[in-house]
């Protein structure tokens, strides 16, 4: 288990994370989700190492991460950056992250680069944006850490190659299951995948619990604009939009067995969910 205590980190006037706790237990998939400033990639930052927190501590099965190589060596995570020389090529990057993490499964390496169309003999820098996604992508599906951290995989991505991603990252899980923490602006394709969704705000953590308990204690409710503003009285409505004579909202509460006559009430999705709390703590 990953332990996250009370971790803030600040740069100039700008405070990324306030007091951040939560725990990350193996196995499970965990969603990391947040609007762009929201502390996201800081905070995987920090696990790892590549940022050091102002305030609290990160631990791995009780014991501190700050300069702890075993510990580290538990996680990989898939960042935009490239961390290898530039010179480097794919298959000299495959055989250094062997040295690295002895459970690499080079072969299965080879084998998805091939599935991906990804150019062994390429240069990482002289990758396309897509490409060097796929390169990481395979990384991550074949280093075999019991800590995964996703840090926007498919971004560049075709249609094609995410699919092949999210179907490759749920055989990787069912045969080596894990604890993967996935952060992506790109929630309605990752939604069957996540089974606990973390929402940061601000640099504050406003959501921590099973998706589906999240998605239990909402509902929506759409119909004619006066039957839709009488419905929501005395109820707590996250957000509403309105389209002509029609309006849909999202409302806090369980939904309920019958719909009142002449509205439709419907369960939540997390994409819906996640932009509605947006809207509501814009208010």
């Amino acid at each position: 288990m990953i332990e996250i205590k009370n971790v803030s980190k600040r740069f100039g006037q700008v405070q990324a994370l306030d007091g951040v706790s939560l725990r990350l237990e193996s196995p499970g998939i965990y969603g990391l989700l947040g609007n762009n400033g929201a502390g996201k990639t800081t905070l995987l930052n920090i696990l790892t190492s590549r940022l050091h927190a102002d305030a609290g501590e990160v631990l791995l099965d009780g014991v501190p991460m700050v300069d702890n190589d075993a510990a580290l060596a538990q996680l990989f995570m898939l960042g935009e950056k490239n961390l290898y020389p530039d010179e480097m090529r794919v298959r000299q990057a495959f055989e250094a992250t062997a040295c690295f993490y002895p459970a690499f499964d080079i072969a299965r390496a080879k084998a998805l680069a091939a599935r991906f169309g990804l150019n062994m003999k390429s240069k990482i820098t002289a990758l396309s944006t897509g490409y060097r996604s796929i390169y990481r992508i395979v990384l991550a599906l074949t280093v075999g850490a019991p800590y995964l951290l996703l840090d926007e995989p498919v971004l560049g991505l075709d249609a094609q190659h995410r699919d092949l991603f999210y179907k490759l990252l749920i055989e990787l899980y069912a045969e080596h299951p894990c604890c993967i923490l996935l952060s992506t602006h790109l929630i309605q394709e990752a939604a069957p995948l996540i089974g606990h969704a973390i929402i940061l705000h601000q640099g504050r953590i406003l959501r921590n619990a099973p998706a589906e308990e999240l998605l239990a204690a909402v509902h929506t409710v759409s119909g004619p604009a006066a039957a839709v503003d009488s419905y929501l009285a005395g109820r707590r409505p996250l957000s509403a939009s309105s389209l002509g004579g029609l309006k849909t909202a999202y409302v806090e509460g369980p939904r309920p067995q019958a719909a009142p006559q002449g509205l439709e009430t419907g369960p939540a999705d997390l994409q819906g969910y996640f932009i509605a709390l947006m809207e509501e703590e814009s208010k």
